[in-house]
């Protein structure tokens, strides 16, 4: 099994998180993508982030009848906040030997990967996926690419290098940091919050079920 493992608030889903996470399945070829909502982001002002329980649901009600993507709620049943360290040694006490998982994340997240909880024994343990965004500076050309490059060999280690024939940045040291462009949907969560609060439509950006719980919830307002 090939699994892919995607964090994030999803605070709330929209069919930017959607769309990505069947692309990087589909691109890599992956038998499972995994999303996992965090309980207590240690990034985010806590107040701006909807109940666990609220984001949980609207993930529920996003995927239903969606085979390949499913959601696990290990971080919102873990106390103190979400540190993806955790989360990955979970998953791969939890799954067999013979599976294979990787660690998917934006540009953005991944910039700032070197303030995480043990970032450098992350990237011993999981290979990661980096997906472009919109607006995140990221691209597949050799411009996005020296961005990540400088960053891994000023931040992670001096002997990543880009590997054509992989498509990947390999270390001796790490493991691979794959690069992968997405459709670039100009959504993010913080963009429907503020339509949201605004009093303005978010059909389109966000799956219908998703809009009707926002709106008997009265969440974002």
């Amino acid at each position: 099994m090939h699994i892919g493992l995607f964090g994030g608030t999803f605070n709330p889903v929209h069919i930017g998180h959607l769309r990505a996470a069947l692309e990087v399945k589909e691109g890599f070829g992956l038998d499972e993508i995994v999303l996992i909502p965090a309980a207590l982001p240690p990034h985010k002002e806590y107040g701006d982030v909807a109940d666990a329980a609220d984001r949980l649901h609207m993930l529920n009600l996003a995927l239903e009848g969606d085979s390949g993507i499913r959601i696990s709620d290990v971080e919102l049943k873990r106390a103190g906040p979400s540190y993806t360290i955790d989360t990955v040694e979970h998953f791969k006490q939890v799954l067999s030997d013979q599976s294979h998982i990787y660690l998917i994340m934006g540009m953005d997240a991944f910039l700032e990967f070197d303030s995480w909880k043990s970032f450098d024994e992350l990237l011993r343990r999981i290979p990661f996926i980096i997906i472009s965004r919109p607006k995140s500076g990221f691209s597949s050309d050799d411009s996005g690419r020296k961005t990540i490059e400088r960053f891994l060999n000023s931040k992670i280690s001096a002997d990543y290098a880009f590997i054509e024939s992989r498509q990947c940045f390999q270390s001796t040291e790490m493991q691979p940091v794959y690069t992968f462009q997405v459709t670039g949907l100009d959504v993010s969560s913080s963009r429907v919050r503020r339509l949201i609060n605004e009093g303005l439509s978010i059909r389109h950006l966000v799956p219908p079920e998703v809009v009707e719980y926002i709106n008997a919830k009265g969440l974002y307002l």
